[in-house]
């Protein structure tokens, strides 16, 4: 936990019912973690708390921009997140966050840095291979992209083995 974070909710006080909550997370968000996938951030985070009299329930909704590198041609562009995800905080005997749904504070807390948790539902709301919408569309132009094309296997040349095509006769 990071006792000198500005994402802490602070629910000791609160009233039971919902409570809502606002956050921004910029680039300087993700140099604290030493994470350097991004080029830009600008991201909204509302989160609205539902305290009970045993536990909370968080429902996080982020929207925003993120500018990432195509992994083809390696050009900058932005990546529109929208995402929502769920966290229920129970009291127990220690902290336990191994559940990713569940969250387990030690009796006794009475606030929640929610910096770990916003910095893995950003980063894991973007797909795995980011691709420019450009090259998606065909309407961006890049040197890599002629580079790519020129090296693309032609559909008439016959790269499969011959040794292979009695057997595939037997397919039925």
């Amino acid at each position: 936990m990071k006792p000198n974070s500005k994402y802490k909710i602070e629910f000791a006080g609160l009233k039971t019912g919902n409570h809502q909550f606002n956050f921004k997370v910029d680039k300087k968000f993700f140099d604290r973690f030493n994470f350097s996938d991004f080029n830009n951030v600008s991201i909204n985070i509302d989160i609205e708390l539902t305290k009970k009299s045993t536990l909370l329930e968080l429902n996080f909704v982020l929207n925003g921009i993120v500018n990432v590198n195509c992994d083809l041609t390696n050009e900058p562009f932005d990546k529109q997140i929208k995402q929502e995800a769920m966290l229920v905080v129970k009291f127990g005997q220690e902290f336990n966050d191994e559940d990713d749904e569940i969250l387990i504070l030690p009796h006794g807390e009475h606030k929640l840095y929610v910096d770990q948790y916003l910095f893995e539902l950003i980063v894991l709301s973007l797909p795995p291979k980011r691709i420019h919408p450009g090259v998606e569309d065909g309407s961006l132009k890049s040197e890599i992209l002629d580079i790519l094309e020129d090296h693309k296997p032609k559909e008439n040349s016959k790269l499969a083995d011959p040794r292979w095509d009695k057997l595939k006769s037997l397919k039925r």
